[in-house]
């Protein structure tokens, strides 16, 4: 399941040139990703409560096309797992059109806080902790 959230680009977050700065991508992708785990029954105190906590490995953005106030964009979140300790994160910003200004691909994990390790089925994981987990699952 791709989720999602909608966002409108404030002025305030704009570079020099006018467009939106590269920073506040990734500050989008964040807030979806936590708009997400919260959907899914997983706010962050809970998450604390339960002794674990999400962790971004890896993140790659590739800009595609230029935001400027104003504009509403929808950004996505899908989480893909497969073996091991980590799994995928995709999410795209995409215009009103359907364009998409951006992709956004990391690597995450789940760490054990107090171990300080990542936990060895992250899906399976947060899903056992979840009240909506068919959220997580890409």
């Amino acid at each position: 399941m791709t989720f999602f959230v909608d966002v409108t680009v404030r002025g305030y977050e704009l570079d020099t040139q006018g467009h939106l700065n590269q920073a506040v991508y990734l500050q989008y992708a964040e807030h979806v990703r936590w708009e997400l785990l919260r959907a899914a029954g997983l706010p962050q105190e809970k998450l604390l409560a339960d002794g674990v906590g999400p962790v971004a490995l890896e993140v790659t953005v590739k800009y595609r096309r230029e935001l400027r106030g104003g504009e509403r964009v929808r950004v996505t979140c899908r989480f893909e797992y497969g073996e091991g300790k980590t799994f995928t994160v995709a999410q795209q910003v995409l215009k009103e059109d359907g364009t998409v200004a951006a992709e956004i691909t990391g690597v995450a994990g789940v760490l054990d806080l107090t171990t300080r390790r990542l936990i060895a089925d992250p899906g399976d994981r947060l899903a056992s902790l979840a009240k909506e987990p068919e959220l997580l699952s890409g």
